[in-house]
C-alpha cells in the first residue's frame, strides 16, 4: 500500500470525509486546521492510503511544529485534547506507521506524538505511550431531569439555582465584543493559575475558521462579566474546550449556570455527548469540578515515536510559574504570544 501526502486546507476530500466518519471530532476540521496555520504557521497535511482524486477511505492529519525552544516534531494535532487516527484496520496502521518512523527518521525530528482516545500501540509498533491525562464525556441520553439530578448537590445543583435566584443572564455568539470579554476572564483565570493566555489571534482565527461550529458563552451579573465558556461541535458531539471566570463572582455560581445551559440547549439540538476535555492528573481540583457534572472519566494516552521524555513547559515548570505570576497584564499576553507556538 502506497501512502500520499495531501494538503486538507485545499483538499476538498478531507471535509467531506471528516463530515461522515464516526471518529472524527471537531478538532479533525478544517477550521481548526486552518486557525492552527493562521496563528502559529504550522503547516497541516494529511497522509492517507488513497491515491489522488479517489474517495478518502482513511487519514491522519499531523503538523510539524518547529522550534528552537522545544524542538522539531510531528504531532496529530496541537493544541487539540485528542485527534483520533481516521484509519480503517490493524494493517492499515501498520503502513501508516512506518510512513511515520520513516518520516521521522529522515528529517530528524525529536519524535512523532499521536493523541488518539483508543490505545494504539500494539497496531502501530514503535509508538510508546508518554503522558497521561484525564479525560471527561457526559452522556446526554438521558432526561434533563435525570441529568440534573445526577449533578453533584451541593457543588453543582444548588451553583446553578444560586445563579438563577441572582438572575445571572446569558449571551451566546462569536461577535467581537463577546471575544474581547472572553480574552479578559482569560487572562485573569491564567493568572491565577501562574500561566500566559493563548493569543488572541488564536481565538479571533478560530471563530473565523470555524464559523457556526463554535461558540462563546457568557455569563453576567447585570452587565458585569463573570465567566464565560467556549465550546465546538462536530455532528452530536460538543467539545467544552475552554473556560475563564472571575474569582471574586465565583460564589454566584457563573461556570455551573453556563454549563448547565450548554447541556440543555445540546440536548435540545440533538447533540448526544458533551466532550469536557482533558485535565492533567495532577490537577484535582479541575478533575473533581467535572466529576461533578457526572461525567464518565477516563484515561487518555498520548503516544510518541521515539519515547522521548516530556521538555521543562509540559512538566508545568514551577520556575516558570513563579516567573509568570510576577509579570503585568501586557507582558503576560506578550509571553503568551511569544510562547504558544513553541508548546503545540
Amino acid at each position: 500500500m502506497n501512502i500520499h501526502v495531501i494538503n486538507p486546507l485545499s483538499d476538498e476530500r478531507w471535509d467531506q470525509f471528516v463530515a461522515g466518519h464516526p471518529r472524527a471530532s471537531a478538532f479533525h476540521q478544517k477550521g481548526w486546521l486552518q486557525a492552527l496555520a493562521c496563528t502559529y504557521g504550522y503547516e497541516p497535511f494529511v497522509i492517507t492510503s488513497a491515491s489522488p482524486g479517489e474517495v478518502l477511505r482513511d487519514g491522519l492529519p499531523l503538523c510539524c511544529v518547529s522550534s528552537w525552544i522545544t524542538g522539531n516534531r510531528l504531532v496529530s494535532l496541537p493544541f487539540a485534547d485528542h485527534c483520533e487516527p481516521l484509519l480503517t484496520d490493524g494493517s492499515t496502521s501498520l503502513e501508516f506507521m512506518g510512513w511515520l518512523r520513516a518520516e521521522r527518521d529522515q528529517r530528524q525530528y525529536a519524535y512523532v506524538e499521536l493523541r488518539p482516545f483508543a490505545a494504539v500501540a500494539d497496531s502501530c509498533p514503535g509508538l510508546v505511550p508518554n503522558r497521561f491525562f484525564y479525560c471527561h464525556r457526559l452522556d446526554l441520553s438521558p432526561s434533563l431531569e435525570s441529568i440534573f439530578q445526577r449533578l453533584h448537590k451541593d457543588s453543582v445543583q444548588r451553583k446553578i439555582q444560586r445563579a438563577e435566584r441572582e438572575k445571572l443572564s446569558e449571551v451566546v455568539g462569536q461577535s467581537q465584543e463577546l471575544i474581547d470579554t472572553f480574552c479578559q476572564l482569560l487572562l485573569m483565570t491564567r493568572r491565577r493559575h501562574q500561566l500566559p493566555p493563548q493569543p488572541r489571534s488564536w481565538f479571533d482565527n478560530l471563530v473565523a475558521c470555524m464559523g457556526d461550529k463554535i461558540q462563546i458563552r457568557l455569563a453576567r451579573k447585570h452587565d458585569r462579566p463573570i465567566a464565560a465558556i467556549l465550546t465546538l461541535r462536530h455532528r452530536s458531539s460538543v467539545v467544552y474546550k475552554y473556560g475563564c471566570s472571575d474569582a471574586r463572582f465565583h460564589n454566584l455560581g457563573g461556570m455551573p449556570f453556563l454549563l448547565w445551559r450548554l447541556i440543555q440547549e445540546s440536548k435540545a439540538s440533538g447533540v448526544e455527548e458533551i466532550d469536557f476535555g482533558r485535565c492533567d492528573i495532577e490537577n484535582e481540583g479541575l478533575s473533581t469540578f467535572k466529576d461533578r457534572f457526572n461525567a464518565q472519566k477516563g484515561i487518555l494516552t498520548y503516544y510518541r515515536y521515539p519515547n522521548v521524555a516530556p521538555s521543562a513547559d509540559e512538566r508545568n515548570s514551577q520556575v516558570l510559574r513563579r516567573l509568570f505570576s510576577l509579570l503585568p497584564d501586557a507582558a503576560l499576553r506578550a509571553a503568551g504570544n511569544i510562547l504558544y507556538r513553541h508548546m503545540g
